[in-house]
């Protein structure tokens, strides 16, 4: 699958440079919010703002801004699906062929000590929502969770002009979902100790 659209969106930027620039050379359209978004424009990878792109706002303290159907029915769509081609025309939603991704640093923020408010605002709800969408549409997205992965990435769209291979993104895709069953055992274990 060529890459045309990506979002990128981590708490921890190392080695992102080299995936981003990357990316652009292939002339990915890059969606983004906050630090990630400064971070890259610093850099000179240009980006899209996710709520430009939604044409709604960040809200609730930027608890609410990948949560729109633009973002998960472009990353969602099954592109050789007419009905559901139909519906992305419909609804203007534009195809999203990557997603790079890594999670509120949960563990990290309890492990240091912190408070029961601090724990609860280092759940990531948007980030699992995507990660987990991309890695359901593996067939068609590319999802990315772990910079050490960024080097495999690179290469294969360097090697396959633009483009990921489906052994790759399978493989992505299954490192998704231990991802996500690890990150939501620690949120289970830190909640189980407290006593309300």
């Amino acid at each position: 699958m060529k890459i045309e659209r990506a979002i990128i969106s981590v708490s921890d930027k190392s080695n992102l440079s080299e995936l981003a620039r990357c990316l652009k050379e292939f002339n990915v359209e890059i969606l983004s919010t906050g630090g990630t978004k400064r971070y890259l424009d610093g850099i000179g990878v240009n980006t899209v703002e996710v709520s430009s792109y939604t044409g709604f706002p960040e809200i609730m303290d930027g608890r609410v801004k990948t949560l729109h159907p633009k973002v998960h029915g472009g990353i969602l769509n099954i592109r050789d699906n007419t009905e559901h081609q139909a519906a992305m025309k419909i609804h203007s939603i534009k195809h999203i062929d990557m997603i790079v991704v890594n999670l509120y640093p949960f563990k990290e923020v309890i492990s240091k000590g912190c408070t029961f408010e601090d724990a609860i605002e280092n759940i990531d709800i948007g980030g699992p929502s995507m990660i987990r969408a991309a890695a359901k549409n593996f067939k068609f997205v590319t999802v990315v969770v772990d910079p050490e992965d960024y080097p495999k990435v690179i290469e294969s769209i360097k090697t396959n002009n633009g483009e990921t291979t489906e052994e790759l993104r399978f493989f992505l895709a299954r490192k998704v979902f231990h991802l996500t069953s690890d990150y939501d055992k620690a949120i289970h274990n830190y909640l189980s100790e407290i006593k309300r």
